[in-house]
């Protein structure tokens, strides 16, 4: 526990300082390209110092003034395969962002999408001393919340209080300066593969960049997704990338639960590639160019040339319809959304007042997606493109940024977590986290 507390504080209090230079970085590590935005911020006077357990909010403070992607190397399902590939593109991109901001960045903040999340809900009470809440009783009700063995080798990522409630009265955002004598609180804890974030910490290390913060993409893809009342009455976000799918379910503002599937839009290509034996550069082209999962009658008429350079004039002439195309894409992108509904269904998304659904991402935009995904996913779903955020790109506004876009959102006003309160150390949970987040430290 007190590696965990001590090395996300750490971190805190990096993102503090570089808020107070005024830049920070932003890292999406995906498996399709990697994407690097440099965010001014206002100045230290214009922050909100106190950021509260409420949601994010306050876009004004901040704006993009660089901003860049590469194609991601050495990435598989959201996860690093090859250290010296993934460095190289990281490098790549923060020196174009840099480049285009004109200005250095030393710290970072970064998201990434596999790891295998698994969410647990806890609960702790603790019976107030005083009459009045206090910001030690927020520390000490949260050290009372019982910590579940999410076992030895995975981390702790976030740790979120997602409702306080004072004797009788629940559903309380920020119980302090309320008076009462009894504390109750819900918290989120989403736990990953300790190896892989590792492998990351590593990376970021290697490029001479100080990490400032870390999250979950599909918690940031949520964030910059949905908007205010589907954050409020309840939602899932489904971002699908390139290498995998996040999951979140939103409710009262907070991340409630999140999920990964291990599949992504990179699979649709790489169907493509085998079933029409091409070269994947040349599924990919055919998939972005000619793709969907809606065949009509015009699209048996529809010839696409398949080209190529092998030298067998017979082979590089080869023609597909579009119907045949789309035979090929179909099942794969059926089979993510019916792993996506079933990560749901476990989840209890069918006991949530609003049953929205959002779909983000880049591996969203296959035109006919929305339908297929209304039969598969429910009644309400919806094609979700991220907040505008000042300064962005025209290019760097579509659902392939909705990560990038929710981890500024996250950078500028990040929920309090569990580190962000002086935990009294004779307080700490009996099952304590000892070794979570000791990796973190080692880093420092």
């Amino acid at each position: 526990m007190t590696d965990l507390y001590k090395s996300q504080r750490a971190m805190r209090h990096m993102r503090k300082a570089a808020m107070q230079r005024g830049v920070v970085a932003i890292l999406d590590v995906g498996t399709s390209k990697i994407a690097c935005l440099v965010l001014k911020f206002d100045g230290p006077d214009k922050l909100r110092e106190a950021e509260g357990v409420g949601p994010m909010a306050g876009q004004s403070s901040f704006k993009v003034i660089g901003a860049a992607t590469t194609r991601s190397r050495g990435v598989r399902f959201g996860e690093i395969s090859e250290m010296a590939e993934t460095e190289r593109a990281i490098r790549t991109a923060v020196q174009a962002a840099q480049k285009m901001a004109n200005v250095r960045v030393d710290h970072v903040i970064a998201c990434f999408s596999g790891a295998e999340p698994r969410s647990y809900g806890l609960a702790g009470e603790w019976e107030l001393q005083d009459s009045v809440v206090t910001e030690q009783d927020v520390a000490r009700v949260l050290a009372a919340c019982d910590v579940p063995d999410i076992g030895p080798s995975r981390e702790v990522l976030h740790a979120q209080p997602v409702n306080f409630a004072l004797d009788h009265r629940t559903g309380l955002g920020d119980p302090r300066g309320q008076i009462g004598n009894r504390l109750a609180c819900d918290m989120h804890l989403l736990s990953i593969d300790g190896g892989v974030v590792q492998n990351l910490l590593y990376c970021i290390k290697r490029c001479d960049l100080e990490l400032a913060g870390l999250a979950s993409s599909a918690y940031v893809s949520g964030v910059s997704s949905l908007v205010e009342d589907e954050q409020e009455l309840g939602a899932a976000c489904i971002d699908m990338g390139g290498g995998s799918t996040g999951i979140s379910i939103f409710m009262k503002k907070h991340m409630i639960y999140a999920d990964s599937v291990r599949m992504g839009g990179d699979h649709v290509t790489s169907d493509i590639s085998k079933g029409l034996m091409v070269p994947v550069q040349v599924a990919e082209r055919i998939k972005t160019k000619h793709g969907g999962v809606v065949a009509t009658g015009m699209d048996d008429r529809e010839m696409i040339e398949l080209g190529g350079d092998s030298g067998d004039w017979e082979k590089d002439r080869r023609q597909v319809s579009r119907t045949e195309l789309i035979g090929i894409m179909r099942p794969r992108v059926e089979e993510i959304l019916e792993e996506a509904r079933a990560r749901l269904d476990a989840a209890g998304f069918d006991h949530l007042p609003s049953q929205q659904i959002v779909l983000t991402g880049g591996a969203s935009q296959i035109p006919g997606l929305d339908g297929l995904a209304t039969r598969i996913l429910g009644q309400r779903v919806r094609l979700g493109r991220p907040l505008r955020v000042l300064g962005l790109p025209q290019a760097a506004t579509g659902p392939a940024f909705s990560s990038a876009v929710g981890l500024c959102l996250f950078a500028a006003h990040p929920q309090d977590e569990w580190w962000d309160f002086d935990i009294p150390a004779e307080r700490y949970p009996a099952r304590s986290l000892k070794r979570a987040f000791k990796w973190l430290k080692d880093n420092w």
